[in-house]
């Protein structure tokens, strides 16, 4: 099965586009970010200091099992599991889309998504093995027999479909109804690079993710049989990331190009059992959409500014304006005007309501931020920000190149963002007020004027003052607001927590470098006098609840939801005051059980509040 896939792969990757090799210089920055040792768990899997409320009732429902063998970066991959050689590997790593319907939970998977999101977003392409995990880049068997695959996809592996019936726990795949549908069929899933959106409506079920080339993949099945529905591809959207269901209409947010870079647009999904595939733009965005939530009768959106070709394509236009180029926060007509829902009339009448160019000083950073979660809750619209790891601080080294260590010192200090979190209040009206719940009151900001022309940092204000507290929620590591939602009258918060990969991404890209001799914990010095350093960090995603507007929001859990290996809380999907996650774990090489560390892969888990 598997050589019939990759062959499959050689077909459809044929044309791919291979990703720039600039910004290679990030893999030196990763060598000055390492994190201190982090607080040991107690126990295997178990919560690390903070740790787990025990007013929520946690039950994990799901969880990966490995599917290949590895024996070695570059060997041919061992049959199996079971593994009579090398060891076993869980490439499935994020529960990736997720939909609810009826008594059953629709999820889509996403494999190795680390190793592809460290290829295409930041250019690396050498072999990385460590206890946790493997990235194989070009050296990968898949790579070797296609190739015409970019070396950064080496690691693709084809997503996976499943069920959880809410009735009786069980979990039931359905990606071989995929498979043996059609050659087609089985062609878009083997080059779909993951099950990144899903929704429901009207008794179908669409989940799709991004090809691997510039368009993306949907898949639908019939919501109350389970029957395999078909499968389309939209050549004309390269990114797909959340449906939406709105005053009885399913919505969905995409991206254009690669990756979904260029712009974007928010579909209306005009299909049917019979013909499940049918859309129309009615919306036409700067940027692709990230996440969509109802507001006051409107429809939100969050977008994400493309870097299809690494940081090259970010760094090209970063000498224009500070409010092009950048994630804002963007809102729709009423829905209740004219015919009912948003129609292509509509597409060219949204308005943007925030910029990260209100907030972020820097431009160059400005243009490396995305926008993810955002809800409605309260009377306010809630949003947060997304950093990828290092991101910033390798465009800002293409952009700005440090004439000395002082001047990278500097550069790698002044880059790094956590996330900030906001929420505003009669957005696009006379009386629109934005906070900052959490963030920074001034932040790092390069001029390349000062000092005579040879370029300076300094400390900027924001123009805000945080209501709770400082950038993280107070936890630097928290890198993305992965996924907001509302249960029980309450806001929850997911994050990702990249503490743990900083443990090895360091030192491994530096060697691939040659770069010897700068000091491992540069970034842990404050570019600031009144800058704190990092504090020792406790591995796992991090989940916090608001139960008013009136006060901040409390630690649900701080360690990955009773495994600390699982760096984010990927997904959401409300029950009452019940929570089913969809958690992302990547460690691909984590799979003995009879060891001291959790598993990887992904995990699926339901979180009562008991304390209502």
């Amino acid at each position: 099965m598997r050589w019939k896939q990759e062959e499959q792969l050689v077909t459809a990757a044929r044309g791919v586009r291979r990703t720039a090799t600039a910004a290679v210089a990030l893999g030196l920055v990763h060598a000055l970010v390492a994190a201190p040792a982090a607080a040991a768990p107690d126990g295997k899997g178990g919560p690390a200091p903070g740790g787990h409320r025990p007013s929520y009732e946690r039950t994990l429902l799901a969880k990966a099992t490995p599917d290949e063998c590895f024996a070695g970066v570059g060997v041919a991959y061992p049959p199996g599991p079971p593994c009579a050689t090398g060891q076993a590997k869980v490439n499935q790593a994020y529960v990736w889309g997720i939909t609810r319907a009826g008594q059953n939970l629709w999820f889509g998977t996403g494999a190795n998504i680390n190793c592809l999101t460290s290829g295409r977003n930041l250019n690396n392409s050498r072999p990385t093995l460590n206890d946790d995990w493997v990235c194989e880049y070009g050296e990968s068997q898949v790579a070797r027999r296609n190739p015409n695959l970019p070396p950064t996809l080496g690691d693709h592996r084809p997503p996976r479909v499943y069920t959880y019936d809410l009735r009786t726990g069980r979990l039931t795949e359905k990606t071989d109804l995929i498979r043996s549908a059609s050659e087609v069929d089985a062609n878009r899933l083997v080059t779909t690079a993951g099950i990144r959106a899903a929704g429901s409506h009207q008794g179908v079920v669409l989940l799709g993710g991004p090809a691997l080339g510039e368009s993306i993949n949907l898949f639908a099945f019939d919501a109350s049989t389970g029957g395999y529905l078909g499968s389309a591809n939209l050549p004309a959207y390269g990114n797909i990331r959340h449906f939406l269901v709105a005053d009885g209409v399913l919505y969905a947010g995409v991206g254009v190009g690669a990756n979904g870079g260029n712009r974007g647009h928010v579909l209306r999904w005009t299909g049917s059992r019979s013909n499940p595939f049918r859309f129309v733009e009615v919306a036409n965005l700067p940027a692709q959409a990230a996440d969509l939530t109802v507001h006051e009768g409107r429809i939100f959106v969050t977008t994400w500014t493309g870097t299809p070709d690494g940081a090259t394509s970010v760094s090209a236009g970063a000498g224009g304006a500070a409010s092009d180029g950048v994630a804002g926060v963007w809102m729709s007509p009423k829905l209740s005007q004219g015919s009912p829902g948003l129609n292509p009339a509509d597409a060219n009448s949204w308005t943007q309501v925030w910029s990260v160019s209100d907030y972020e000083p820097d431009r160059v950073v400005a243009r490396t931020y995305g926008l993810g979660g955002l809800a409605s809750y309260g009377g306010y619209l809630y949003w947060g920000t997304m950093h990828v790891p290092l991101k910033a601080t390798a465009v800002h080294l293409v952009v700005h190149p440090p004439a000395d260590e002082a001047g990278l010192r500097a550069s790698v200090q002044g880059t790094q963002r956590a996330i900030s979190v906001f929420r505003g209040k009669d957005l696009g009206g006379r009386n629109r007020r934005v906070e900052l719940l959490y963030g920074a009151e001034r932040l790092p900001a390069y001029d390349p004027t000062a000092a005579g022309g040879a370029g300076a940092w300094s400390v900027v204000p924001t123009g805000y003052t945080p209501r709770y507290g400082s950038s993280g929620m107070g936890n630097p590591f928290n890198n993305y607001t992965w996924k907001m939602v509302v249960a029980g009258g309450k806001l929850y918060v997911g994050t990702m927590d990249w503490s743990y990969l900083a443990r090895h991404l360091g030192n491994t890209t530096a060697r691939s470098l040659g770069v010897d001799g700068l000091p491992s914990n540069l970034a842990s010095v404050p570019l600031l006098a009144d800058q704190p350093p990092l504090p020792t960090p406790v591995f796992g995603a991090d989940l916090f609840v608001f139960d008013s507007t009136q006060r901040p929001a409390t630690v649900v859990d701080d360690s990955g939801l009773g495994n600390y290996l699982n760096y984010g809380v990927r997904n959401m999907v409300a029950d009452g005051h019940t929570l089913y996650l969809g958690m992302a774990n990547p460690m691909n090489l984590r799979t003995d059980p009879d060891d001291d560390v959790p598993e990887g892969g992904w995990e699926l888990i339901r979180l009562r509040d008991r304390g209502r």
